[in-house]
């Protein structure tokens, strides 16, 4: 009875070995040692904001070595298509490394330079394209049917993309334009040798990696993380594969449609096409209103052929291109583009989306199992 009365004190008081003793003794030593633990929840508060200020002054160096590795195990994928042609892996990781070198080294001494000057030809010829347009006689018929409208948004639009002070503001400023630029270089730069230190040490990182794991679940973590890696390498060679294909077919179009500066926007589109699901509808309004400048017709071809590609890539190329990938939800593909736009822009909406897709991979095989069994 003594003992059952000291057990219910001790309870009542917080001092006995039940679950409410922590608080108990919490409670206890704030009272007690206040300064202390005031010190004590202080020193925790500057350790995170020292973090995260630590974390938020890497981050350019963070997002490096995470595209480095995106791009690695994008290109893993090739790796591993010559060894099942008969290539020793050493080899295939060396031939690799070699075409990785020859098309960069391609696209900064050849495409670079014309994607450049096209630019900015471009942007120097908005101006006259415009003063072209509004002299034909479907634009004045449109801008007439819409009261004066259609001409203010063009005007607006050929005003706003003409004027140097509108990308000096976007940058910054022209000294932050200057110092992105140069910034921007030593990343690429940066991400191009990391890349290849990783492509030529993959397998045994990832050993050593696991290596780090208790033996009782490494076979299991290996298995995952080897699937995971093997399905965002392949969802990532196959957009770049689609992107591919888009840009070409886009710059042949162009072409037939007499849409001055198709480089620059094949090149473009190229990039933005990477963003799956909306980057061919944003490059084919583009593309569609920049044909407007021509005639009605260069539009009407551009749009019609543009519309046709879209079913073909929808309902061929992709799920031949991308039938051993994870397959991303749309409603997934707008919100990581969106956040990882918002966070780090282009880069960040490309590189959002394979980590959506690893994440989903994640669920499918991991959580999602582990249900099922408990």
């Amino acid at each position: 009875m003594k003992s059952i009365e000291r057990r219910a004190r001790e309870h009542a008081t917080g001092t006995g070995g039940g679950p409410d003793s922590g608080r108990g003794r919490g409670r206890n030593f704030m009272s007690e040692r206040p300064l202390v633990w005031s010190f004590i929840a202080t020193l925790g508060v500057l350790l995170g904001l020292a973090l995260a200020w630590t974390l938020l002054s890497l981050s350019g160096v963070l997002f490096s070595v995470f595209a480095a590795m995106f791009i690695t195990l994008g290109l893993d994928p090739l790796v591993r298509w010559f060894q099942r042609r008969g290539m020793k892996r050493g080899v295939a990781i060396l031939t690799v490394i070699i075409l990785f070198i020859l098309v960069i080294a391609g696209l900064l001494w050849i495409v670079l330079p014309l994607v450049i000057t096209q630019a900015v030809s471009l942007v120097q010829a908005l101006p006259q394209m415009y003063a072209n347009l509004q002299q034909q006689q479907w634009f004045i018929d449109a801008s007439s049917g819409s009261g004066g409208v259609l001409t203010t948004i063009y005007n607006w639009v050929v005003g706003v993309l003409s004027d140097p002070n509108t990308w000096a503001t976007i940058g910054g400023g022209a000294l932050n334009v200057g110092l992105a630029i140069v910034g921007g270089i030593s990343s690429a730069f940066f991400i191009f040798i990391l890349t290849i230190y990783f492509i030529a040490t993959l397998d045994a990182s990832k050993a050593a990696i696991y290596t780090l794991i208790s033996a009782s679940h490494r076979a299991r973590v290996v298995d995952y993380a080897e699937r995971i890696m093997q399905n965002v390498g392949r969802y990532l060679s196959g957009m770049v594969i689609l992107a591919f294909f888009n840009a070409t077919f886009s710059f042949i179009i162009l072409l037939i449609a007499q849409v001055p500066f198709a480089l620059v926007i094949a090149v473009s589109a190229f990039f933005i096409t990477l963003i799956p699901l909306i980057g061919t509808v944003l490059t084919t309004i583009v593309m569609t209103v920049l044909a407007l400048f021509v005639s009605p017709l260069s539009g009407i071809i551009v749009l019609g052929a543009m519309l046709v590609y879209m079913q073909v890539e929808a309902y061929i190329l992709t799920p031949r291109v991308m039938s051993k990938a994870v397959q991303v939800p749309g409603s997934i593909v707008l919100i990581a583009a969106l956040a990882g736009g918002t966070l780090a822009g282009l880069p960040g909406a490309l590189v959002a989306i394979p980590v959506a897709a690893g994440i989903l991979l994640i669920i499918k095989e991991v959580v999602v199992p582990a249900k099922a069994r408990s």
